[in-house]
């Protein structure tokens, strides 16, 4: 079951390189050596991350974005019919710590919608789509103007309901900098065992906020995750 928590990502000449120096008009290299597109940034094994900071895509605001389908089958029901759909929700959530030392959770579960719990959110999900068939399906934002203040993001997904099927589901995570290419996470090598996915880890190393891809399934949920990662907090089951 989902959990809440409770306190405690002649000949003519050869042309010249293009910008930033890859020959002959190439794309440029994201961390990791891979080339990108100048309009999107797909991080995988072999180029698993990118700094934010480098590219110039910190301040104002980071959109976090989950795609995804529902995996459904259409479903014939009579007047005694009995079953579900076979549908899942997938529910976008975030592990957050601060440099003060706060730490919490930012799920629709419990109606943590945002962190801190005070003043202005740094960070703040925009809702809950139930169905995964919103055109723009489940937002966090984050406020990249207050970068000194975060220590580290986790970003997550977790079935809320439904049998795991990540293959039909075809997730995919994309982040939105207020400038810069967006970057892209695609929610592939399955695990049909686990219920939560960890996506992406947005961590801030000495002034240098980076996103680094994760990509790794949990069988379990929140508290299974905290514990993979040494969040430390302490657990209790909710609801939505």
């Amino acid at each position: 079951m989902a959990i809440d928590y409770t306190k405690r990502p002649g000949k003519a000449s050869a042309p010249a390189p293009a910008a930033g120096g890859a020959p002959g008009g190439a794309a440029p290299a994201a961390a990791g050596g891979a080339p990108v597109s100048l309009s999107k940034v797909t991080l995988t094994k072999s180029a698993p991350s990118v700094s934010l900071s480098k590219r110039g895509a910190t301040g104002g605001q980071l959109r976090v974005n989950l795609q995804w389908s529902t995996g459904a089958q259409p479903v014939k029901r009579g007047l005694f019919s009995r079953g579900g759909s076979g549908a899942i929700d997938l529910d976008l959530a975030c592990l957050w710590e601060f440099t003060d030392g706060s730490k919490g959770v930012v799920q629709a579960l419990g109606n943590a919608f945002s962190a801190p719990g005070y003043g202005p959110p740094i960070i703040h999900l925009d809702g809950d789509d139930r169905s995964g068939s919103a055109a723009g399906g489940e937002n966090m934002f984050i406020d990249l103007s207050r970068v000194a203040e975060i220590r580290r993001i986790l970003v997550f997904t977790f079935i809320y309901e439904g049998v795991p099927n990540w293959a039909s589901a075809d997730g995919i995570v994309t982040l939105f900098p207020a400038s810069g290419p967006e970057i892209e996470v695609r929610l592939d090598e399955p695990d049909p065992q686990a219920r939560t996915c960890v996506i992406a880890m947005l961590e801030n190393r000495g002034g240098d906020l980076v996103v680094n891809r994760e990509m790794r399934y949990i069988r379990g949920g929140q508290s299974d995750v905290d514990r993979a990662y040494g969040w430390g907090m302490q657990w209790a089951r909710g609801s939505k």
